[in-house]
């Protein structure tokens, strides 16, 4: 581990915790990775973040950049080097009411950003856990509960700051850096640090909430009854499956969120569900957003979950697919198999637009594996799976190689993002270097 230099330099006093500070253990680990970081840096703004890169690049230590800790990959921490951490830029506020135009900081969780937002009677579509970073999420896409009425989170960034590798502090929106605001919507991790969003938020106060949990045979008739049911659903239903696997058939856990506080809205948007197979489960309710990302779910990480996930988009449930997902969780090492709902408002958008160009698919499909034989089970599962898909997410892939890029970013939009990396930090500072 590289020894810390004294003095530290001006500017980070106190912003630089390394091991021994009683703040490390704390800020060492991702939800999923136990790190051992030669620092940490909390910068309090953009130009802190420019110190934290110059003070690494003079330390030749290698930089993981961190907002919420749940990345999926582990590399916003790393063993031996720096990690911005975010954490204490996490402001939000309301630009212009009128225009439902938001300023959220990077370091905050989206919990934090459904509290402040509620009492204006606004919502960001954010991901599905209040614990997930704002600064991870906006920059890789941003499937959330309002997903098929919003969007993509990244769908309604108008602007972003940024800190590029060299330290330069720009701000990127349609009129200027329109190529670094294309790349950091899709992209952004590995292109350039973001510290904060211009995102025009929706005008949402309560929600209708259901859960179902259904038995699915082996076929797999539930989960293409599912599909179906996306498929011709109003844009303001979006739900979220998770498959288990029960001795030798599968359980469907379904979540369903209506965007409408409208009690005939949602009454009419949920009575498909009864349609899906043999019920054992139903309960709705209409209740406020934030209670969805609730600050409850805030919590620390320690790298108390060490998973390893992968994930593919299906543009239909076919037969073989819907029994490929129930003989992935039903095998003798079965892997953890969720299902998020896509379509309506996401396939409204260019593909060209943004970065991330799955504008056709209608499901993500996300497959998680545990420790011990974590990565050979996930490796097993998702062969079968894998000709069934046709693009992936990139905030859902633990190991992220040349393959998994190539699905992220197919063709065009693959080699516009490399290029951009390129321009933008062209010696590969911010790209991961360990995992």
């Amino acid at each position: 581990m590289n020894a810390v230099p004294h003095p530290l330099p001006a500017g980070l006093a106190g912003k630089l915790v390394a091991p021994g500070d009683r703040r490390y253990g704390a800020l060492r680990s991702t939800y999923t990775r136990t790190g051992s970081p030669a620092l940490v840096a909390l910068p309090e703004s953009p130009r802190d973040v420019a110190r934290a890169l110059a003070f690494a690049a003079d330390q030749r230590l290698h930089v993981a950049v961190r907002s919420g800790g749940h990345g999926l990959s582990g590399a916003a921490t790393n063993d031996g080097g720096l990690v911005v951490d975010l954490s204490t830029m996490r402001g939000v506020r309301v630009l212009d009411r009128g225009a439902r135009l938001v300023r959220v900081e990077a370091g905050a969780r989206w919990a934090e950003v459904a509290r402040a937002l509620a009492p204006h009677g606004l919502a960001i579509s954010s991901g599905d856990h209040g614990n997930v970073g704002v600064g991870g999420l906006a920059t890789g896409g941003g499937i959330g509960w309002l997903v098929r009425s919003y969007g993509l989170t990244i769908d309604h960034v108008r602007a972003v700051e940024v800190v590029l590798a060299d330290g330069s502090v720009v701000r990127a929106d349609a009129e200027h850096e329109p190529d670094l605001l294309w790349v950091m919507r899709g992209a952004g991790a590995g292109t350039a640090i973001a510290t904060a969003f211009e995102i025009e938020a929706v005008e949402l106060g309560r929600i209708g909430y259901a859960e179902a949990t259904v038995v699915v045979d082996p076929a797999g008739t539930a989960l293409r009854r599912w599909a179906a049911m996306m498929a011709a659903a109003p844009r303001e239903l979006s739900t979220a499956v998770n498959l288990s696997g029960q001795g030798s058939f599968a359980v469907a856990s379904v979540t369903a969120i209506v965007a409408s506080d409208s009690e005939s809205v949602v009454r009419r948007a949920l009575e498909p569900l009864a349609g899906l197979g043999d019920t054992v489960l139903q309960q709705a309710y209409v209740l406020p957003y934030p209670q969805l990302l609730s600050t409850a779910q805030l919590h620390g990480h320690s790298g108390q979950m060490p998973v390893v996930t992968t994930n593919g988009l299906l543009t239909r449930m076919t037969p073989e697919a819907a029994r490929g997902l129930v003989a992935a969780v039903t095998a003798p090492e079965p892997v953890l198999i969720q299902m998020r709902s896509l379509g309506g408002a996401v396939n409204d958008m260019d593909p060209a637009a943004t970065a991330y160009p799955h504008r056709h698919q209608r499901t993500l499909v996300t497959a998680t594996a545990f420790p011990p034989g974590d990565r050979a089970t996930l490796s097993a599962a998702w062969k079968p799976l894998l000709p069934h898909t046709d693009g992936a997410y990139v905030n859902f892939e633990s190991d992220p190689d040349e393959e998994t890029f190539a699905r992220t970013y197919p063709g065009e939009t693959g080699a516009r993002v490399a290029a951009l990396r390129r321009r933008y930090d062209p010696d590969g500072v911010l790209r991961p270097r360990d995992r």
